[in-house]
């Protein structure tokens, strides 16, 4: 299996600079590859492929030596590999459809938005560990050897090198191979229920709170919003409010994935078998639909836009997705299980009886025969059942 260690990097000037000429070059190279399919597609209806592409790349090589030429050609290949991945994923949404709205056909990206590189370690980049002074060196082909700031240890070998720019900060995500390293038996297995009020509860009867850290963060975010809009556009003082931006959304990143990791450790270490909802957060999250007022041409009924607006959001925050993938790497590399049932009507059947509950309020449900519940307990213990781990519950004293 393989896993990914993300260290701050700290260039030279000098290397800054290659380093932004090598993003830059590549960002062409994206494009131009970009450009090639949708004009085989639009004139020939004709598909290129991956293969083709990389096939071409010693002749661009040999036409622009002092640009494309000056770069790693395993590193241009992972950049074509790139965009063959984003046009597999847009054939995906085309197969099966999207509900409202279109597949979304792959966009060119402007300098300023490519923000990553890749290498083959060995060819066109190498990876220097830490010595006693915890500085460790990641050497690319076209910038030179960068101080790298390694906070721990690197198990497995070595396979990939990124070189990743977030505003003015620079990064280096190594990405490693190693076995897994399974954990003794915990004895337990449960249901888990994501939600926005608590941001997951188990069949057990387990809480952990929802930090927000979006809604905690969104004041700070608004004002500065506000003054980067009346900000002159090219002023000095517009960019000094980007950079304060920038500074606020990476604390509010890291600040979610650093807890999404302590939780997903927590669980992986005390439980065998963990199951969640398959959660479609992209469909969750879809703008409201607008309704057209059939008597009155023009206008629009009310869709509780607002109302949608605020529960996306909401979710957002909380990072589902991002929490499961995290899950399901920690688990894997542990030797544990995670299981993904499907989500329709967990939160509202009755885990005795199975009979449709009502929900007054967001924390309770009401069954016809049982009575009250708490709803997100209630939620985890169906999904425990869907995933064949009985009720999930804790076993009486």
């Amino acid at each position: 299996m393989r896993r990914a260690y993300k260290f701050r990097a700290y260039p030279t000037r000098r290397q800054e600079a290659c380093a932004v000429r090598l993003l830059t070059d590549h960002c062409d190279l994206y494009n131009a590859a970009l450009e090639e399919r949708r004009e085989a597609w639009r004139m020939h209806r004709a598909s290129i492929s991956y293969g083709m592409q990389s096939a071409q790349l010693r002749e661009i090589r040999r036409a622009d030596p002092h640009g494309q030429g000056r770069h790693s050609f395993t590193a241009q290949q992972q950049t074509l590999r790139r965009l063959n991945t984003v046009f597999a994923a847009f054939y995906g949404r085309a197969k099966k459809g999207t509900g409202r709205g279109k597949a979304g056909y792959p966009r060119f990206k402007p300098h300023s938005r490519f923000s990553q590189a890749g290498f083959v370690a060995g060819d066109g980049a190498k990876w220097v560990p830490a010595d006693r002074s915890g500085w460790a060196r990641a050497t690319f082909q076209a910038v030179g050897a960068v101080k790298v700031r390694q906070h721990r240890a690197l198990p497995g070998t070595v396979k990939l090198l990124q070189l990743k720019r977030e505003y003015r900060r620079w990064y280096v995500i190594v990405i490693t191979e190693t076995g897994p390293v399974p954990l003794p038996a915990a004895a337990r297995s449960v249901g888990v229920d994501l939600g926005t009020a608590r941001f997951l509860t188990t069949s057990d009867g387990q809480i952990v709170a929802n930090p927000k850290f979006l809604a905690s963060a969104g004041e700070t975010i608004a004002a500065l919003q506000r003054r980067k809009e009346r900000a002159r556009r090219g002023s000095a003082n517009r960019t000094r409010i980007r950079r304060q931006l920038a500074k606020a959304w990476r604390k509010v990143r890291n600040r979610r994935r650093d807890f999404h990791h302590k939780t997903a450790r927590a669980l992986v270490n005390s439980c065998d078998t963990i199951a969640l909802e398959k959660l479609s957060t992209a469909g969750m999250t879809r703008r409201a639909a607008a309704k057209p007022d059939p008597d009155q041409p023009g206008a629009f009924l009310p869709n509780l836009a607002a109302a949608k607006a605020g529960l996306n959001k909401s979710i957002l925050d909380a990072g589902w997705a991002q929490f499961a993938n995290i899950l399901s790497g920690k688990a894997e590399e542990a030797g544990r299980s995670v299981v993904f049932v499907n989500p329709a009507g967990t939160s509202i059947e009755c885990q005795h009886c199975g009979r449709t509950c009502k929900r007054p309020r967001q924390d309770t449900v009401i069954c016809p025969v049982h009575g009250r519940m708490d709803a997100d307990v209630n939620g985890a213990r169906n999904i425990a059942t869907r995933a064949g781990l009985g009720s999930g519950q804790a076993p009486a004293a």
